[in-house]
């Protein structure tokens, strides 16, 4: 039996109880609830992962609804300990929720919500910083100098790559895809190969426009190129970004053999998810290969690191902070507080998850609906359009 974890209490008399597993940034959300009658209990245990166990003693015996995050294993014991303490929904202060079980919270009637729509600049703006710090070796240069090695200028000290007019490769050109390369093609004048299985239509065309007007004023004109496979993205590309979902597909999508193929001097990024890439078979290539560099956000066994890989110089690596911008972060407590606040009161689910920003209007009250349910299908939830319209079904999305 988990000992009691410490708490803070908000609006101690409310009518619902709604749990949240840990501090969030900002207290608008938690305003939110208690405008709506919600007793807020926010878990504050010095304990980076909460255990299941931990998160049980968190629910008790009754509670409406669970804030929690990805780090937690969300799977059929706890969605039976929040079912019998009568919750009706959980929501993950994340866009990803491969630490949720949806079969078991369907199981159990539990509405699960995420918070897209929130990450898309932010996530590709670190994407883009991690790709200009490898490319001009940052983070090894700032060590040098705080180690008091730099006695002097030297032709040699710390040479990186140019960006301007290489190639950049995205794989998965979704909205924090096509952000990313948009960013790293107007920033640094870089040429665009991607690959995915849907056209990206409108990130052709910002390029095509990019480069009429680079070529109008006297400048060599970007390109860009849709692959037809993720290797020709591998051979041709300097600096290459992930940005796929992870499944069955995707895991170990960056093994030996397609390290092999790449650049000898190509940057690799990684913030989507860990286990896209074969992390044993990366530190072995960074070993063989000391000009290869990499920028990673996410690890495959996170929060550890496979061995040998925190020793490399040509790694840059940081702790899952793609999200970590003031005003993502807030929103996407915002938006997970909204999910769970939604079902409790029994609103619509939204009709666009990626289109959020009424919710996130600090000067105007958020739609009555919940943001993103992504069970919504399976339980058979009311969808509300972006403009009002509330659509019906008994199966789920018309």
């Amino acid at each position: 039996m988990a000992k009691p974890v410490s708490i803070e209490v908000w609006n101690p008399n409310g009518k619902y109880r709604v749990v949240s597993t840990k501090p969030m940034p900002g207290t608008r959300w938690i305003n939110l609830l208690i405008e709506q009658d919600c007793r807020v209990e926010i878990c504050t245990q010095k304990k980076t992962i909460l255990s299941v166990e931990d998160i049980i003693a968190l629910i008790g015996d009754k509670c409406d609804g669970v804030i929690g995050q990805l780090t937690e294993d969300w799977g059929e014991t706890l969605f039976a300990a929040l079912s019998r303490a009568g919750g009706k929904a959980f929501s993950n202060m994340a866009v990803g929720y491969n630490n949720v079980d949806v079969n078991a919270a369907n199981k159990y009637g539990i509405a699960v919500g995420n918070t897209p729509g929130v990450l898309t600049e932010t996530t590709a703006e670190l994407a883009a910083s991690l790709s200009l710090a490898a490319a001009r070796r940052i983070v090894e240069a700032d060590e040098f100098m705080r180690a008091g090695l730099y006695d002097g200028w030297l032709p040699n000290l710390f040479v990186g790559n140019l960006l301007k007019g290489q190639t950049v490769g995205v794989i998965g050109a979704g909205r924090i895809g096509s952000a990313y390369a948009r960013m790293m093609v107007e920033g640094f004048k870089m040429n665009l190969i991607y690959y995915d299985l849907y056209q990206a239509t409108r990130l052709e065309k910002f390029v095509t426009a990019y480069g009429q007007f680079l070529k109008a004023n006297g400048e060599q004109p970007v390109t860009w190129k849709r692959a037809s496979s993720m290797d020709e993205v591998l051979r041709e590309a300097d600096v290459i970004s992930l940005h796929p979902v992870l499944d069955k597909t995707t895991y170990h999508l960056i093994n030996k053999e397609r390290l092999a193929t790449m650049k000898k001097e190509a940057i690799l990024v990684n913030c989507s998810r860990g286990p896209v890439i074969d992390e044993v078979a990366l530190v072995e290539h960074l070993k063989q290969n000391p000009m290869f560099r990499v920028g990673l956000d996410v690890f495959e066994d996170e929060p550890y690191m496979k061995p040998g890989l925190s020793e490399m110089k040509n790694a840059i690596v940081v702790p899952h902070i793609a999200s970590a911008s003031k005003w993502t972060r807030e929103g996407m407590a915002t938006l997970a507080a909204l999910n769970v606040l939604g079902k409790i009161k029994g609103y619509p689910i939204w009709g666009n998850p990626n289109q959020v920003e009424p919710f996130l209007n600090e000067n105007a009250q958020p739609p009555a609906a919940s943001p993103s349910i992504v069970n919504s299908k399976a339980l058979g939830k009311i969808k509300i359009s972006n403009v009002g319209t509330v659509c019906l079904t008994i199966s789920g999305y018309p």
